[in-house]
């Protein structure tokens, strides 16, 4: 994997680097092949005194993405890894799954010495409740509203403007987003 370490009012230093480097390379165990992946780091001092690490690493099949604010770096580096390594486990095992029912096991993730890929408790990807419901054609300010009234994080309307499925949702810093569908 190759590195973009990046720093936002601090300067990356050698050593900050090398944690990185040495923490995020540990996911290559996931793989079979290590994968030639940018991963992108940025590094970044808040004005409260925290450091906001973020790590984005964009595979063929798949975008690894975390983020973590923390007192200290070195331990926002270590739970940001932890989440990736969370976040591969899970893919590992939809896809090993997906893949064992077809009577062959995937050449992108490593298995264990034993021949069984390792599996994260399936209890954590059970689908536990399904909603259907019309959606109403609105503007993006009516949603926001909508999605607050309704007291949810995101709220999925049909754009009246371009016919097209969008969400809304608030953001960490109390903002709002829009994901717009092609």
């Amino acid at each position: 994997m190759n590195y973009n370490v990046r720093g936002e009012n601090i300067e990356v230093t050698p050593a900050i680097r090398d944690y990185v480097e040495k923490k995020i390379s540990k996911l290559e165990r996931y793989f079979t092949e290590a994968p030639e992946a940018k991963v992108h780091v940025n590094l970044r001092f808040n004005q409260d005194k925290t450091s906001k690490v973020e790590v984005t690493i964009p595979l063929p099949n798949l975008v690894l993405r975390a983020e973590e604010t923390h007192v200290d770096m070195y331990a926002g580096i270590d739970l940001i890894s932890d989440k990736l390594e969370r976040q591969i486990r899970k893919h590992k095992t939809k896809v090993n799954r997906k893949f064992r029912e077809k009577g062959d096991f995937p050449v992108t993730f490593a298995i264990s010495e034993n021949n069984e890929a390792q599996e994260v408790d399936e209890d954590d990807l059970e689908l536990v409740r399904t909603k259907r419901f019309d959606l109403k054609p609105m503007d993006s300010e009516e949603a926001i509203l909508q999605m607050n009234l309704l007291g949810h994080s995101f709220y999925v309307f049909n754009n009246a403007d371009t016919n097209r499925t969008n969400v809304v949702y608030k953001r960490k810093d109390g903002r709002y987003g829009l994901i717009e569908t092609h």
